[in-house]
């Protein structure tokens, strides 16, 4: 379906008033997105901003609005109705969660193939097949929190619209994959550390990275990247009964994907992750600000931090170094890693989570369970 464009000069007017939120909301692709949003968009993505809301959170709706927009933009040529009706909901559904079978036999079921193209063309839509359940619930829920942003009401806790979620699960079932197919227990760990033995800015850095990361209880690439020098604090030496004694380090989590930022929540490093940081730290000369930064080509130090993507980047690579498969590893492989080897080593769960902080009991058992069925004697009766 064809849409008008909206004119260059206001294009360069919106993409100006994105520039205004850019210290605090990454923006990549703030031209296309100057294009896909309407002004009242970026109006409750400044107030957004303003409200204090998290980084994290922040990037999430600007996709999902990004997608919604160009999303209604292919569907109706117009930009997303607020409130948006039951039956665009209903459609937006119909759209994103099908049948690949019965598809095969009716090409009009789920997403018109204009449609498909439009979202592919613009680098919206990349893989084939259904969307998630999860990917559309969240989706869903973004719609409903800008729709709540802008003092309206909407249709999103309809008995038809979770009727219609619910049948579109049960009708094409999909298994939820962990976010890193494989953990990064201590074994994988070794073999990743094993890649960063010289003394280079490079390897000292991704030494630290991945003993930091994984040793605070698996902190999420989000963290790791924010770190600073100012919420790190050293506390004194842990003393050993047959050798000196650890060194010790606080950090300061500060705001996080389950905190608001008031409560001072703290993790601990002992022994070799200390030593790793603090390596790191003196041969880059880093005293105060970001903690992992970029190195260019020919070793220069960045003033910026490390995006989050890059920690995801730096496992990768790691892994492929090593002779695994990096396509199995992710930087969400470290914080599962953290809680399997936890549970490995027989660390009671409760004590697991003080370092790990998640929130979840459900959640963080499960990498418990999972530990125990496959050891366990039920497992092996044959």
């Amino acid at each position: 379906m064809a849409t008008d464009r909206p004119a260059s000069d206001t294009v360069d007017r919106r993409a100006g008033a994105l520039d205004t939120i850019a210290a605090v909301l990454p923006i990549e692709r703030r031209n296309e997105l100057a294009e896909l949003l309407t002004d009242a968009d970026i109006e409750t993505l400044r107030h957004l901003v303003n409200e204090g809301m998290g980084e994290n959170t922040l990037r999430a709706l600007t996709s999902d609005l990004a997608y919604l927009q160009a999303w209604s933009l292919a569907v109706t040529g117009s930009p997303l109705p607020w409130p948006a009706p039951e039956a665009l909901l209903l459609k937006f559904v119909a759209h994103h969660l099908w049948d690949p079978q019965r598809r095969a036999s009716d090409p009009d079921h789920g997403m018109p193939a204009d449609v498909d193209h439009s979202l592919r063309s613009q680098g919206f839509l990349k893989a084939a097949g259904p969307h998630a359940p999860a990917t559309v619930r969240r989706r869903l829920a973004s719609w409903s929190t800008l729709t709540h942003w802008r003092g309206l009401e909407g249709a999103f806790t309809s008995s038809p619209l979770k009727a219609a979620i619910r049948l579109a699960v049960r009708a094409a079932p999909r298994h939820r994959r962990r976010k890193s197919a494989k953990a990064v227990t201590a074994d994988v760990l070794a073999k990743l550390l094993a890649t960063c033995e010289s003394d280079s800015l490079r390897d000292r850095r991704d030494r630290a990275i991945l003993m930091v990361a994984f040793a605070s209880g698996g902190r999420r690439r989000s963290e790791i990247a924010a770190l600073r020098v100012e919420q790190l604090s050293a506390e004194a030496p842990i003393e050993q009964k047959d050798g000196p004694p650890l060194p010790s380090l606080a950090i300061h989590l500060g705001r996080t994907k389950t905190t608001s930022g008031e409560q001072d929540e703290v993790v601990y490093l002992t022994g070799r992750p200390v030593e790793a940081l603090n390596a790191w730290m003196a041969a880059a000369k880093i005293d105060r600000g970001s903690v992992f930064r970029g190195i260019g080509r020919w070793g220069t130090l960045s003033r910026r931090p490390l995006d989050p993507q890059s920690i995801n980047a730096i496992i990768k690579q790691r892994a492929a170094m090593a002779g695994l498969d990096p396509l199995q590893f992710s930087a969400h492989g470290l914080r599962s890693g953290y809680l399997t080897e936890a549970a490995n080593r027989r660390i009671p769960l409760i004590e697991a989570m003080e370092q790990s902080r998640h929130r979840s009991v459900q959640q963080a058992s499960s990498y418990y369970n999972d530990v125990t069925r496959r050891t366990g004697n039920a497992a092996r009766m044959l």
